[in-house]
């Protein structure tokens, strides 16, 4: 399980050492996505095809469906880690995600995410309040 935040730097050639803790449950190679808020997701091999697996269950008649699979599939890149345990970033997708030097990499269980710093200050700020605030279960059953 990957839990946690951390905070390691991209170099100039887009390349960021992930957390150490992580590399167990990444295992030799990873998969890089489009993730919601304008991150990145990021999945061991084995993971992404079971998202996979669910995704192409998706009738082809939603088109919500359709454009979630296209964002999130023409996206994706499979990395592995360089002898330095280094992950390269395609450009496209640190576009994506505003990638600058400062980066935030946070554990969400099944995968991580990738953050520009100040967005990701920004997120937590913002929900901070929203996330204590909860009426109701957002996940029935948990408490």
């Amino acid at each position: 399980m990957l839990l946690g935040t951390h905070t390691p730097k991209l170099d100039d050639k887009g390349r960021v050492i992930l957390p150490a803790k992580f590399r167990d449950d990444l295992g030799p190679g990873v998969v890089i996505t489009r993730g919601q808020e304008r991150c990145l997701y990021v999945f061991s091999s084995v993971e992404f095809e079971r998202v996979y697996e669910r995704i192409r269950e998706a009738p082809l008649t939603n088109k919500q469906a359709r454009d979630f699979q296209r964002m999130f599939l023409s996206g994706a890149s499979a990395e592995k880690p360089d002898s330095q345990n280094r992950i390269t970033i395609p450009p496209h997708l640190r576009t994506y995600a505003g990638l600058e030097r400062e980066l935030i990499v946070t554990g969400v269980g099944a995968h991580a995410e990738i953050w520009n710093s100040d967005a990701w200050n920004a997120y937590a700020d913002s929900n901070e309040d929203t996330y204590s605030d909860m009426e109701q279960e957002v996940i029935p059953g948990l408490f």
